[in-house]
């Protein structure tokens, strides 16, 4: 696969495909720097010329964004969002829909090992 900032909807879809079942088929967004890209559900293509608010933002910016959008096709509900880095700049934003309504973040912040976490006392306990 050859990704750029060019890459479509359809030329990005396998990565985007290989994404949804890494987060245990939570939908996925995905485009790129020119291009619109796709919106994927329950295993299937719903958009191929997709872009929302949040990925926008992490074409924008170059952050990852954790926040709930206030428009578009997500509006509501939480995502989870991020750019595609190269040395010229950003190529792509990925972005991943909760709609476990934030329990998957919770869950990703818990699961943590505790050498990741810090101590919430001065004594070194973890709470």
């Amino acid at each position: 696969m050859n990704l750029t900032k060019s890459s479509t909807g359809d030329e990005i879809t396998p990565l985007a495909m290989a994404i949804l079942e890494l987060v245990n088929r939570l939908p996925i967004t995905m485009r790129t720097k020119n291009f619109k890209g796709v919106r994927i559900e329950e295993g299937k293509v719903i958009e191929n010329n997709y872009t929302g608010p949040i990925l926008e933002k992490v074409l924008k910016d170059g952050k990852i964004y954790n926040e709930t959008p206030k428009e578009g096709s997500y509006k509501g509900i939480p995502i989870l969002a991020v750019p595609l880095k190269e040395k010229d700049g950003i190529t792509a934003a990925i972005g991943v829909i909760d709609t476990t309504q934030g329990i998957y973040s919770d869950i990703m912040q818990m699961t943590k090992r505790p050498e990741q976490i810090k101590p919430n006392n001065s004594k070194g306990e973890f709470y």
